[in-house]
Order: C-alpha cells, then sequence, then structure tokens
C-alpha cells in the first residue's frame, strides 16, 4: 500500500492552481510553506505517580488575510506533515469563506481514550503554556479538533488567561455556551456541509427526499450533518466508526434507513458505535471501509484524512452523484483523478466543511464584543455565508471549465496572495 503524506497533497494542489493562476516564484515560495511552526514537549505527572512526555505542534500557515485560525487535535498518530497539511488547508477555508482569518493548525501526540480527566487537563495547560506567547486574540486563535472538545478549550483558555492576568474570552473557540460559547457552534461544521450538499442538489435538480447516503465517521460531524440532512428528507443507510476496543472500524447499515437517536444511544463520547447494541437493533455490521461501496446518491467522508485512495476509489457505486468532503483531505490526488474523470460533483473539504471555523469566526465576534447571539441568528448568518461561497465556487467553475476543487483553490489562493501583495510581502 502507498504511503500517504497529507502535506505533500496539500503542496500539490496548490501547485495546481498557482499554474491557474499563474503565481510568480516569490507568492509560490510563501504560500507553499508555513510562515511559522512551533514543536515542543509537553511534560505531565500521571495518575500513576509517573511522568510522560507529550509532544505538540503548533504551525501557522499564514495570516495576511487576519489572525491565524485553527484546530487543536489530540491523536497517537498525529505528526507535523499532517499539522502542516491542516494549517495550509484553513488558509484556504477562511479565504474560501471569505472571513478575515488565517490558517492554522494544532496537534498533541496523544490518545484521549487511555487518559484521564486529569491527565488530559495537564497537557492541555501544559500545551498552552508552552506556546503562549506565541498565539492570543488577536494572533492565532484555537479551536477544538479531532478528539478534542469544549472542555479542553475551557482548560486552554483558563491557562491562557492565568499567565496573562486578564480574560481573553476571543483568544480560543469551541468554548462551554455559558462560558464564551457561541450557541450553534456544536452543529455548524455538519451542518456547513449538508447547506452545501443542498445547493449541490439544486444545481442537479435533485430533490433531497429522493436521495441516499452513507456516512463515514459518526463524530461531532456527521451526527449533525444526518441531523440536518433527514430534515431535508434524505435517508442515511449506512455510517462508519472507529472501535476503540477492536482498535479497527466498522460500518453499520440499515437499507430502510439509519433512526439517528437510535445510533445516538448507543454511542460513545468518540462517536464509537456499541457493536453488539447495533446487532440488536437490526442493523448489520460490516468492515470499516464498507461505508464507501454503498449503492447510494451522496457519499460524506467525515472523519480523517486518506480515506478516498488510488485503492478505495474503484469501489464508490456509479450510482453516486456526490461526495461532499466534511473531513479534512479525505481523498488523495490519484483518488481526485478518477472522481473528476467520473464526473462525480465533488464539494471539496475546505468548502464543504467551512461551516465550523465560520462559526468559530461568529464566537470569535461574539466574545471580543461581549455580545451573544441567539441560534436562529447564528444558524442563519451560518446559511447565507455557506451558501455565498458554495454559489461563488461553483459559478466560478462553470465559468471556467473547472473542477470544484480546482474553482476553490483558484478563489482562496488568489485571495490570500491578494492580500500578501497588498501587504507588500510578495
Amino acid at each position: 500500500m502507498a504511503t500517504y503524506n497529507p502535506f505533500e497533497t496539500a503542496q500539490k494542489q496548490f501547485d495546481k492552481a498557482a499554474d491557474l493562476l499563474e503565481l510568480d516564484q516569490a507568492a509560490r515560495a510563501l504560500l507553499r510553506t508555513p510562515m511559522r511552526e512551533y514543536h515542543f514537549s509537553i511534560p505531565v505527572h500521571m495518575d500513576d505517580g509517573n511522568k510522560q512526555v507529550f509532544r505538540g505542534f503548533r504551525v501557522q500557515h499564514n495570516d495576511a488575510r487576519g489572525p491565524a485560525k485553527g484546530g487543536i487535535r489530540f491523536h497517537p498518530q498525529e505528526t507535523i506533515d499532517t499539522v502542516r497539511a491542516l494549517s495550509m488547508w484553513m488558509t484556504w477555508k477562511t479565504a474560501v469563506a471569505d472571513i478575515p482569518l488565517g490558517g492554522g493548525k494544532g496537534g498533541v501526540i496523544c490518545d484521549p481514550h487511555n487518559l484521564s480527566q486529569w491527565e488530559q487537563e495537564q497537557i492541555c495547560r501544559g500545551w498552552i503554556r508552552q506556546i503562549s506567547k506565541n498565539v492570543g486574540p488577536h494572533t492565532d486563535i484555537p479551536a477544538p479538533d479531532v478528539m478534542t472538545n469544549a472542555q479542553h478549550m475551557l482548560w486552554m483558555l483558563d491557562e491562557y488567561e492565568m499567565i496573562y492576568g486578564e480574560r481573553a474570552p476571543g483568544f480560543i473557540t469551541g468554548k462551554p455556551v455559558g462560558m464564551g460559547g457561541s450557541l450553534g457552534r456544536t452543529e455548524a461544521t455538519g451542518y456547513g456541509t449538508i447547506i452545501t450538499v443542498r445547493e449541490a442538489l439544486k444545481e442537479l435538480d435533485i430533490k433531497p427526499e429522493n436521495t441516499t447516503a452513507s456516512f463515514q465517521g459518526f463524530g461531532n460531524v456527521s451526527q449533525y450533518a444526518i441531523e440536518l440532512y433527514h430534515q431535508m428528507g434524505g435517508s442515511t443507510i449506512c455510517v462508519s466508526c472507529w472501535d476503540q476496543a477492536d482498535q479497527t472500524s466498522y460500518s453499520f447499515r440499515k437499507k430502510e434507513g439509519v433512526n439517528l437517536k437510535e445510533l445516538l444511544s448507543i454511542t460513545d463520547a468518540f462517536g464509537g458505535i456499541d457493536k453488539s447494541k447495533a446487532l440488536e437493533l437490526g442493523y448489520e455490521v460490516l468492515p470499516g471501509d464498507a461505508w464507501i461501496e454503498q449503492e447510494v446518491d451522496i457519499l460524506l467522508p467525515a472523519a480523517l484524512e486518506n480515506q478516498v485512495t488510488g485503492e478505495t476509489v474503484g469501489k464508490i457505486s456509479k450510482r453516486v452523484k456526490i461526495i461532499a468532503e466534511g473531513a479534512n483531505g479525505p481523498t488523495t490526488i490519484e483518488a481526485d483523478k478518477e472522481i473528476f474523470e467520473r464526473k462525480i460533483f465533488l464539494i471539496p473539504d475546505f468548502l464543504a466543511n467551512a461551516g465550523g471555523v465560520t462559526c468559530s469566526y461568529f464566537e470569535q465576534v461574539q466574545s471580543n464584543m461581549n455580545y451573544f447571539w441567539e441560534k436562529d441568528e447564528v444558524l442563519g448568518k451560518l446559511d447565507l455565508k455557506m451558501t455565498a461561497a458554495f454559489i461563488a465556487v461553483s459559478d466560478f467553475a462553470r465559468k471556467h471549465n473547472l473542477y470544484m476543487r480546482d474553482a476553490a483553490y483558484v478563489i482562496s489562493v488568489d485571495r490570500v496572495a491578494q492580500a500578501c501583495k497588498d501587504r507588500g510581502w510578495i
């Protein structure tokens, strides 16, 4: 099986957009690599009395359009190249959504499944202590990501505020509601993904109630995406998830359509579905990659990167009309070529899942002005932003006869390159 480096994929995607834009060498050199990156160690006193050292990262890819913005993920297979790629994708994501932020990303090599709450808190506070001079409400604003949540963000905010001796709620987003968090933030990434699917279905003249979907992943993004998709009349027949006990993934299928509330009742905090209980409820338990081969109209990879590859893309059914990338970087360059050739309508990751960072921006604005909006107002603003971003990319793609991913890249890279030129950096 071929090795996969997400940063190399991100760079190849950028190179293609740079060629289409005919960017000069200075612009390419500046935007092809992160402006700054930090590597550090986080020593932690473990519950058993031992000390353990965790590796942490923060990468700031570009901040020409505004402060760096991006999540912090806890993952045992975290690598600096993954964080570099994600930071670059964040730059394009904030640009395509047309919000005044740049791109950053952070991570810690750890597995929260095997850590107590106290140990997780020490990692969060340790991460902030190591990087506090290089992040802040006007420079770099973190957020939750894979296996981090509102509690982790609050510990980080508390540590940051203790270091500086002042309140700074706009420093971090994804906080609990009531502690500076925004209503609607939990739903934002999943809802935003389905808003783009809704617009794609309109373009293809397909009614949502006549469609079926299969989701990879059953974390926050998938759960809320399924909720809104079902409200639109669609039917989900398959979801996959990671099983911590078996250290492998499984797909759960119910051809007549999954019941979201039913599945949520047998799901843990990390999106893991209980196999035995699922069987009792009449679900078929299939191999982890079975989600991709289902006879559905819409595929939604909404977990980790590198899931639609040269090896798996051939399993995609001829019936599939739309692929909406709820995850960051789920599709490799090789798979992308086949998706393009098959004329599947692809909604690229940094457009499809931009709802999360858009609502994070709303939270940052609310925190800084200390005035908070009602949920309907937040979700209404989210719908307007996501719809406008989708239409801009789709119109550009049609006008210039471009693949949706290429169109999204050209729009976002052009916006960032122009900001760098306007500042006199290149």
